[in-house]
């Protein structure tokens, strides 16, 4: 079920354009959104473990969803990034957006996990500053 951290790609320039260009599976990019959300996977009980999750995902979602298959999961994940850090995939990366040929739901919920982490790290890099 989840993956240790050390086996999911690293938060950097690379991977966030490896998902924009669809080269890592979706499953990946749910597990590196599970984990930097806070879901953890108990093997002994075989539950998810979510006291590192904050209750606004817990109440809608107990169980990590699937953010790439699922409409409703990823416009929380856009509700959840403040106005000020809807762009970054344009300001942090220069993505463009996808051409209309490439345009799909898929694709669409793939780029809002990349700016999700984004705004993850500006977040985390924020809290470490102050």
């Amino acid at each position: 079920m989840s993956v240790p951290e050390s086996d999911l790609p690293e938060l950097i320039s690379e991977t966030f354009w490896a998902i924009l260009d669809d080269k890592i599976p979706d499953e990946t990019v749910n597990r590196m959104l599970w984990y930097h959300l806070g879901y953890r996977y108990d093997p002994v009980s075989q539950a998810w473990d979510v006291s590192q999750v904050d209750e606004t995902w817990t109440e809608v979602y107990p169980d990590p969803p699937d953010f790439i298959g699922s409409r409703p999961a990823t416009i929380k994940l856009t509700r959840s990034i403040p106005k000020e850090n809807k762009q970054l995939l344009k300001s942090e990366l220069g993505f463009g957006g996808y051409t209309v040929d490439e345009l799909n739901p898929r694709r669409t919920r793939r780029a809002t996990a990349v700016n999700w982490f984004l705004n993850y790290l500006k977040k985390s890099a924020a809290s470490n500053a102050g």
